[in-house]
């Protein structure tokens, strides 16, 4: 059985350079979602969404395998990021962020896998983020990232030349919310080495 791992496959969407803005044109994908505001670091709601939908997305993996006999890497957990005023991201102002938190699903997979995991997780844990859960299509386009290795709080600076300086001199203006997707498990890995792309939709 061959195992499908959507960051080998499509390196244009998960390998972006270090060093360097790069544009890339992203297509529509299924993900599983779960919308919340605040500090990532402490509020509740964060930690109990991101549960949700590693519970619900494992789920759904082993009944791929089991039912469909197609298996898959789990995605790596994404985030949607927005705030009233920009400046909260470059003061890092964390409970004023707005966030949806995301994991990528197969193409093949259907509504009904989806509620059958999201049933087995509801039996086995109590969180209202599961209730929050929904699966759903989303497609950016046209695309500035680059990859961030280092903390979190370090993006500040990366973030600022992307509006300040790349965006204008290539005559591009950011829509969109600011999109984050986390290849480094923060658990087992150095903030100094934590690998991060960072994305901004553009027009």
């Amino acid at each position: 059985m061959t195992k499908v791992d959507f960051k080998k496959d499509r390196k244009d969407l998960y390998a972006p350079p270090r060093n360097a803005f790069s544009l890339v044109k992203v297509p529509a994908m299924t993900f599983l979602m779960v919308d919340g505001q605040g500090d990532p670091n402490t509020a509740p709601a964060y930690r109990e969404a991101v549960e949700a939908l590693y519970a619900v997305s494992y789920g759904v993996k082993f009944a791929s395998k089991r039912m469909l006999d197609r298996d898959y890497v789990v995605a790596p957990l994404e985030g949607l990021w927005s705030a009233r005023d920009w400046s909260a991201f470059t003061r890092r102002a964390k409970d004023e962020w707005h966030w949806t938190m995301m994991i990528r699903q197969p193409d093949w997979i259907t509504d009904a896998m989806i509620e059958a995991a999201l049933e087995a997780a509801q039996a086995k844990r109590r969180t209202s983020a599961l209730s929050l859960l929904r699966h759903e299509t989303f497609e950016e386009g046209r695309c500035v990232q680059i990859l961030h290795v280092g903390s979190y709080d370090d993006e500040a600076p990366v973030l600022a030349r992307l509006h300040d300086e790349f965006l204008p001199q290539h005559g591009l203006s950011p829509t969109g919310r600011h999109h984050e997707i986390y290849l480094s498990d923060p658990r087992k890995t150095a903030p100094a080495k934590l690998r991060t792309i960072l994305r901004q939709p553009v027009l």
